[in-house]
């Protein structure tokens, strides 16, 4: 049996979409020369973010407490301590970009709290990923048709397919600021413009084809 002639190729499709989930994380400090006023505090401030946060839950689609942090200030020569330190962080993941900005403003305007974000993502499952893969593949096919073409055959049979990967574009952060109360006069308004998100899907292929014709 005469082994049929082979073609390798690579199919590769870059996609651009809208992306689906914003995270931003929520940060309260405090400071004060007595380390149960920092505790106390810290725990105050933490409450009203939660209180903001209950209150957005339609918009909420997830929140996790991240580090939890108490410290000392000492002085440079000497443990003699001349102040405690605190933050606890809320990492918030949010999918209605409508009210996005006007949560973070609220969130923002407490008394202490650090806002940093929001970096865009898409969903681990998005049909994004699965709809670049299609494209991989027909990019794939149609490079070796091409080949077979110009040597004058046809693609005849599949012979191997290979997933080489799927990467996202990495999320960015697009700002951070900090609160402390708003200025009189309204509350202020922030537009955000989501980051649009980049899928690459690539694929190796081989395939068979009839012979060509190479006179």
């Amino acid at each position: 049996m005469v082994d049929r002639p082979v073609v390798a190729v690579r199919g590769e499709a870059y996609r651009e979409v809208p992306p689906e989930l914003a995270r931003f994380t929520v940060t309260a400090t405090a400071r004060d020369r007595s380390r149960e006023a920092v505790l106390s505090r810290l725990a105050e401030r933490a409450a009203a973010v939660r209180v903001l946060l209950d209150a957005a839950e339609p918009t909420v689609d997830r929140r996790e407490t991240g580090d939890l942090r108490v410290w000392p200030q000492t002085r440079r020569s000497g443990e003699r301590v001349v102040a405690w330190h605190g933050s606890v962080g809320t990492t918030v993941t949010v999918t209605d970009f409508t009210a996005l900005g006007e949560l973070m403003l609220r969130l923002a305007d407490q008394d202490q709290v650090e806002i940093a974000g929001p970096w865009w993502s898409l969903r681990p499952d998005s049909p994004a990923h699965r709809d670049a893969r299609h494209a991989a593949i027909a990019d794939a096919l149609a490079r070796a048709r091409e080949y077979a073409e110009a040597l004058g055959a046809r693609v005849t049979a599949l012979l191997e397919l290979a997933d080489t990967g799927l990467t996202p574009q990495p999320m960015l952060a697009r700002g951070a600021f900090a609160g402390g109360g708003a200025e009189a006069g309204g509350p202020p308004e922030l537009d955000l413009d989501p980051q649009p998100q980049t899928v690459h899907a690539a694929v190796e292929a081989r395939f068979t084809i009839s012979e060509p014709v190479l006179g």
